[in-house]
């Protein structure tokens, strides 16, 4: 599946924020390049090309290749955060919640796996400045998983000797669904988030 393809798929419109019509084109472009080539093997010639567009063009609507990696990292991050902290300020049990944010992180991986795997695996090539807006970023969605585990811990509902370690687990355990996820795969995006939120609350030691 396509970048593009994922954006008239996704209810949502990830992309939707991106406009005009020729700057949205443009990063949907640089999503399939990055995710096929990789950022660095990436020149602005293939992603004007990909977008129908010259070279001169993209620079009307983004200053530098990094500049439009930064916008689909941002994006991307402002979207994975939403989708934790919504799970974690829900009602429910923190097994509820902790299984309601793994289903819903691995969903929007599998469902999105072109663009999570730009997202989340070409954080290096960012700049300084742009590398250190999203960590934070980041570290702020593994505080809104953490918080649930904490509360299962709490709670009586959780056997977590190493909270902190076992957050990372988790998290890495549902973004790197991006890297192997095929749409033509045994499983739909939904099974495997199903699968993945068991496989997190029997990791938890949750309270049958």
């Amino acid at each position: 599946m396509t970048a593009a393809e994922e954006t008239v798929l996704d209810e949502d419109k990830p992309w939707g924020e991106v406009t005009p019509e020729a700057a949205r084109k443009l990063l949907v472009a640089a999503v399939e390049a990055f995710a096929e080539r990789g950022y660095h093997a990436t020149t602005t010639r293939d992603i004007a090309g990909r977008a129908g567009m010259s070279p001169a063009a993209l620079y009307i609507h983004y200053k530098t290749k990094e500049e439009l990696l930064h916008r689909i990292s941002r994006i991307g991050h402002d979207r994975a955060l939403e989708i934790l902290e919504e799970a974690a300020a829900g009602p429910g049990t923190a097994a509820e919640r902790l299984a309601d944010a793994v289903r819903s992180f691995v969903r929007w991986h599998a469902e999105r796996h072109t663009t999570a795997h730009v997202v989340q695996y070409e954080l290096d090539a960012l700049g300084p400045e742009h590398r250190t807006e999203i960590v934070d970023l980041r570290r702020r969605s593994d505080a809104a998983v953490r918080r649930i585990i904490e509360e299962g811990v709490a709670a009586g509902e959780f056997d977590v000797p190493d909270v902190a370690g076992t957050t990372v687990a988790v998290l890495s355990l549902c973004i790197d669904v991006s890297r192997w996820f095929k749409t033509q795969g045994r499983r739909t995006p939904d099974e495997v988030g199903a699968l993945y939120a068991d496989l997190v609350l029997r990791m938890v030691g949750a309270r049958q």
